[in-house]
Parts: structure tokens; sequence; C-alpha cells
């Protein structure tokens, strides 16, 4: 297997980038360096191509540690991923004007800052869907949020089940995508919402306090963690493995939702089951690496064991990849999660023009106003840089490109 990587040694651990022919912006360079100078890093850092600055950590890294978890190396966007299905509907069947479909997706899936229907402050079923209600309970996601908000009632959201099979906003999209084959593909990208959000900024709380209480001094405070075997950790460990459920069954009630719609101005839609991907890109699991029991923090990266399929999406005008992982245990079985953000959010609204996106997102059915301006395809890194950096990690199954975009 190839090393396609570059190593950086000058740290208390290395630092392994599959960044060949990617940029990488100094503030997130730094971060790197902050990771891999804490003093339970296991073997070293892997960093994906689309590597770019995060909360904490960089967004596109792999961070394995043995006896520690930082909450905000996962951040609060727990359990995002991505979700896609291929059908048997041919491009040759779909209406040359695409926007009625793009509206029924939109009018079936509440996307951005909204929810279904009102509710009172224990998140009662008000105009929440039948079957997002049976889901909730069925799932044991009502149960298991129940316990631990008991525990801990400021991780507490009213936002729970009325966010279930929601999109949100940001960089969450919906995507009607055609294949090599001119086979229509249905993509979804979401996570665990304002309840993984409220979970999240708890806990990375609560670990700062720890800090504090230990006078433990960290180059940034958000590098603040919790130590296995603390009643803390035990806690931390449960509320996320919950919050990464949740994201989960949020993919799966909206899928259903898009599909339901789709075939309600297209007709009958056949899933082909062994083509279904559904993985996460923000979490944190336990896995063995190099011989021992480590938790594995992705933050916007992608398993990739040898077989694993996996969703890299490029952004609102480009291609997108499913992939198949090779298993290289230098990534810690990973690869990147998407094309990486090339600048922030409000350098993107300052140097691009509406004129500018219209053209960039040129025979995509989307949203052309100044409120995706910081989600145009050039505030992303080149998608085909990132797919090259990172040849030794996975290889393409198949190629999407996207017709219709929903945005929040």
């Amino acid at each position: 297997m190839s090393e396609n990587y570059i190593v950086d040694s000058n740290n208390k651990f290395p630092i392994k980038a599959w960044t060949k022919g990617v940029q990488v912006e100094d503030v997130a360079a730094d971060q790197l360096r902050n990771m891999a100078n804490m003093p339970f890093i296991h073997k070293h850092i892997a960093v994906m191509p689309d590597v770019h600055w995060g909360m904490g950590a960089t967004i596109g890294s792999v961070i394995p540690t043995k006896g520690a978890i930082i909450p905000a190396a996962v951040g609060v966007d727990i359990g995002c991923g991505m979700m896609a299905v291929q059908t048997d509907f041919p491009a040759s069947r779909l209406p040359d004007n695409l926007k009625e479909l793009r509206g029924a997706i939109e009018r079936a899936v509440p996307h951005g800052r909204t929810h279904h229907g009102g509710a009172n402050d224990r998140g009662a079923w008000h105009d929440v869907p039948d079957r997002i209600g049976r889901a909730w309970s069925s799932t044991e996601l009502e149960a298991r949020y129940d316990i631990i908000t008991e525990k801990h009632p400021k991780a507490l959201s009213r936002n729970n089940v009325r966010h279930l099979g929601t999109l949100g906003t940001g960089n969450h999209f919906i995507e009607v995508c055609l294949d090599e084959d001119d086979l229509v593909w249905v993509m979804l990208h979401s996570g665990s919402r304002g309840c993984g959000n409220r979970i999240g900024t708890y806990f990375i709380q609560r670990a700062k306090k720890e800090m504090e209480r230990g006078f433990i001094q960290l180059p940034d405070m958000n590098l603040a963690y919790l130590t296995e075997g603390s009643e803390l950790f035990r806690d931390y460990v449960e509320a996320v493995g919950w919050a990464q459920d949740f994201a989960a069954e949020n993919r799966v009630q909206m899928m259903k939702t898009i599909v339901l719609a789709m075939e309600n101005v297209l007709g009958p839609l056949d899933i082909a089951a062994d083509e279904a991907v559904d993985c996460h890109h923000n979490y944190v699991i336990q896995e063995n690496h190099f011989g021992s029991n480590v938790w594995i923090t992705r933050k916007g990266a992608v398993r990739a064991r040898e077989g694993d399929l996996g969703i890299i999406p490029g952004s609102m005008g480009v291609r997108s990849y499913i992939v198949r992982g090779k298993g290289n245990p230098e990534s810690f079985h990973s690869c990147a999660h998407g094309a990486g953000r090339a600048m922030s959010r409000r350098e993107a609204k300052m140097k691009f023009s509406i004129e500018d996106h219209v053209k960039a997102t040129e025979g995509v059915e989307c949203r052309k106003d100044e409120g995706v301006i910081d989600e145009t395809p050039m505030a992303y890194k080149d998608i085909d840089a990132v797919m090259r950096a990172q040849e030794d990690l996975v290889e393409i199954v198949h190629t999407l490109k996207q017709v219709i975009c929903v945005k929040g």
C-alpha cells in the first residue's frame, strides 16, 4: 500500500496528513499541532485532505485517544453524516423543469430554522407526524433521552422529537443526483439537530470546568477533556451515543419522507437496497487500532475499513462520490467527509456575488439567492484534488452529479 501522507514529527505525537496538492490554512496547522501534543493521543493524528479550521479541533481529522475524550473535538453537530440511495428511475423520465420536484421535497421536509409543529417545554408531539412519533418511541430514543436529561437537565432541549426527520441549516442539504449510468439517486446530509447541539454544548462546558477544577493548563480551552473512568466520562459516552443514534434515525426518517414526496410527482421509485449508504462523519466510537482499544474521534471524517461504503460530497455545483474503503491502517481506517471549506462563511459572502453563484450552479435546480452565498461551490476546496490526495484510502464506486439541491 502506498504512503501518500505527509508526516510532521515535530510534536509529542506525529501528524500524518493526506494533503498532497491541497492547501492547509495556517490556523488549521496550528490546531493540529496543539492536538498532537496532548498526552493521551494514540500513535498519531490522521489528517484528511478536506481539513480546515474548526472549534477545538480541525474539521477533517481523526483523533485516536486512550483514557480521555475531548468533547469539543467531537463537536456539537454530533452524528452528522450522509445517507444516499440509488433508485431505478432513469434521468430520461425526469421532467424538463425540476422546480415542481424541488418544491415537493421542500414542502415535505422541514428545513432551515424550523421543526415539526409547536410543542411544550418537553417537546410534546403537537403536529409531529405519526410516523415520527412512533419512531421516537419504538427506537427507544425517547426513553434513553429521558434518562440522560433526568441526570443532566441542562442538556435538555425542547427540540427533540420535533427535530426528528428535519434537515436543519448551514451545509446540510438534500440532493437528487444522477450517476454514471444516468440513474437517479437521493442523497442527504444532516445530524442530531438541536438536541445533539445542546448535549454537545453542555458537555463541552463541563469538560472546561473539569480543567479549571484540576488547574490543568491547555493551549486552547476547547481541548478540555473528560477522563475515562470518571462518572462524567461515562455520562458523556452515553449521551453522545444517543445523539449519534438520533442522527442516524433522523436520516432514515428524512429519506422515507423524501422518497414519498418524489413518488407523488414521479410515480413509483424502486430503491436498490444494496446501493444504500449511511455513514456518520462527526462522532466518537471505540475501535481497535495498532493492537489497542482506543477512542476514535472522527471530526469531519468517514470510516473507511476495507469494503466500507461511504459518501464524499462536493458542493452545490459539483460532483460527489460513493466510495469503498481500502482499510488503510495509517488513517485509522478513515477518509475525507467532503470537499472541505476553502474559506470562512463570512469571507465567501464578501467575496462572491449572486451572479457568481448563479453561474457556478448552472444546471442545478436550487436556491440562487444571497442567503446561500456562503455555501456557493467556490467557498469549498477542489473535490478532484481532495479525491486524488486520498487514493490510498478509498476507491470510487459511483460518481454523482446533482440536478436538485435543497438547502436549509
